[in-house]
């Protein structure tokens, strides 16, 4: 054997040594490339469902507020007979033509208790003042 034949063979191991460590390199990249290619596909998916997500609820509708409870009558008696009043009348009425549904005496005293009841009911919401005097239920 001479020296170029042992440097040959040496020079045909080392070259195979050094494929097996470029194999081995390639192997270990491809895994790589294949876990990296599933988390970048994943990703993906990720961001497609937060802009799907994104623009269903920008086609959502503004939520509206919670309507306001509708106003409370007072308990006094006196209260739901004016209301009974307006219930029955089709126009508005003045607080003299509330005393006269009410049969009560037209007196000014009796005028007066009811338009402050009448002015009560406005300030609530459940009668409105369509001119000065002049009362009716609000209608929606």
């Amino acid at each position: 054997m001479s020296d170029g034949e042992f440097t040959l063979g040496a020079m045909l191991a080392r070259l195979e040594e050094r494929e097996g460590e470029l194999t081995t390199q390639a192997e270990t990249v491809r895994e790589q490339i294949t876990r990296l290619s599933a988390e970048l596909d994943e990703l993906g998916r990720a961001a497609e469902e937060v802009r799907i997500t994104r623009k269903t609820l920008m086609e959502l509708p503004e939520p509206q507020p919670p309507a306001p409870p509708p106003p409370k009558l007072p308990d006094h008696p006196a209260y739901q007979q004016i209301i009974a009043a307006f219930t029955t009348a089709d126009r508005p009425l003045r607080a003299r033509q509330v005393c006269e549904s009410m049969d009560l005496p037209v007196a000014p005293n009796n005028i007066n208790n009811v338009r402050l009841k009448l002015k009560r009911l406005t300030d609530r919401g459940i009668l409105a003042e369509i001119a000065t005097g002049l009362f009716t239920q609000p209608r929606p």
